[in-house]
């Protein structure tokens, strides 16, 4: 039912687009990029390298129908090709696989070195009158307030591996939100997924002594109760944040250990304009995987996905050599897996519109059953936005 029901919302959603004529042209806003990204894996250098490429056109679609209804589309157009999709089974299948309650990832063709993908990632109404606002269809719900890990995003994880995908997952859902004050936030919020199971909590944001926090509460996929706080603020010139959520199965409630992710951080920008941020988590029960790829997996994880260490630190610095090119480097531990990550990048803006970014990963611990791996992945990205 609820399936159907989100399939009209987005059918009837695309129909004030072809009532708009000539004369109202700047009530629409459209805008977007094109990319490509080529890719290498490899364990060392001199052994059997993986090539693959990735162009990715990305339109945004936004129109205002009258002061308080606004209508948004965004849709991602990746063409695939290269060693993954030839040597991975499955590859363009994982691809096209939408977590949504509705269908709207699409493979349009398809060889044997390459498939093109088109997906809808954002497609919602939104009416916003006075103090209220209410958003419906597949958007993003950030409650997230600390910059790496985010256990209080319980409607759309993401990873920080994926890089390229800078507007983050969505979710088939219905928010509401009300603004007592001009510092306070009512929400609540309920999405479905292609299972049908349902999330759905209540968060109530508000600002006391200077710090931005949060409470929510609500339900996990049908089966598990969540309670979760958040906050942001500063200490002087360093900014302080902090999530933490819990998560305890309604079966068994009463002595079924549920799982904690706690997670705090802290970010300072310098003189110079560079960047020192740092962050820990810990999880008494962390989720648990075989494969390092699953890392690059956004789309697919679960908020629960987010630890898979006990105990997780990231640190990065960033530092802009000149004002049009910067670099950055960060690392990350896993005492559990003793193993670690570390990732160098550097971005060159070439032109108002034109970027070019170049990235380095590199992993290394004992990932589940396969045992002690080690993956370097390095990235050439140019961009051009309109």
């Amino acid at each position: 039912m609820m399936r159907r029901f989100f399939a009209i919302v987005s059918i009837v959603s695309l129909l004030p687009l072809s009532s708009y004529s000539q004369d109202e042209q700047g009530k629409i806003e459209v805008n977007g990029y094109t990319s490509t990204l080529t890719s290498a894996i490899f364990e060392k250098l001199k052994g059997p390298i993986i090539i693959d490429n990735l162009i990715h056109n990305r339109l945004n679609f936004k129109s205002y129908l009258g002061s308080k209804i606004t209508f948004s589309a965004e849709a991602r157009n990746r063409l695939f090709f290269g060693d993954m999709v030839r040597l991975s089974t499955g590859y363009a299948e994982n691809i096209a696989s939408d977590q949504g309650l509705v269908d709207m990832s699409w493979n349009i063709a398809k060889g044997n070195s390459l498939f093109i993908n088109t997906t809808l990632d954002r497609l919602w109404l939104d009416f916003n009158s006075g103090r209220f606002q209410s958003r419906i269809g597949r958007q993003r719900i950030n409650w997230g307030q600390t910059l790496i890990w985010n256990p209080n995003d319980i409607f759309n994880a993401y990873s920080y591996f994926d890089f390229d995908y800078v507007e983050r997952p969505g979710s088939d859902a219905i928010r509401l939100q009300y603004y007592p004050g001009s510092s306070s936030t009512i929400e609540l919020a309920i999405k479905s997924d292609y299972n049908e199971e349902v999330t759905a909590a209540a968060l109530y944001r508000f600002n006391k002594w200077a710090y931005d926090i949060q409470l929510l509460s609500g339900v996990l996929q049908n089966d598990e109760l969540v309670a979760g706080v958040g906050w942001s603020g500063a200490f002087g010139s360093v900014s302080f944040r902090g999530e933490g959520t819990w998560f305890q199965p309604f079966k068994s409630f009463s002595d079924t250990i549920g799982t904690g992710l706690f997670t705090i951080g802290a970010d300072k920008f310098f003189g110079d304009n560079s960047a020192l941020q740092v962050q820990v988590m810990i999880c008494n029960n962390p989720y648990e995987f075989n494969n390092v790829t699953n890392l690059y997996s956004a789309e697919n994880m679960s908020v629960k996905d987010l630890a898979f260490s006990k105990f997780s630190a990231f640190a990065s610095y960033t530092y802009p050599v000149i004002p049009l090119f910067s670099t950055s480097v960060s690392g990350m531990w896993f005492p559990d897996l003793t193993g670690f990550f570390t990732g160098i990048s550097a971005d060159y803006s070439v032109a108002e519109n034109v970027d070019i970014s170049a990235l380095w990963q590199h992993f290394d611990g004992v990932f589940g059953s396969t045992g002690r791996g080690r993956m370097n992945v390095a990235f050439l990205r140019i961009r051009f936005s309109y």
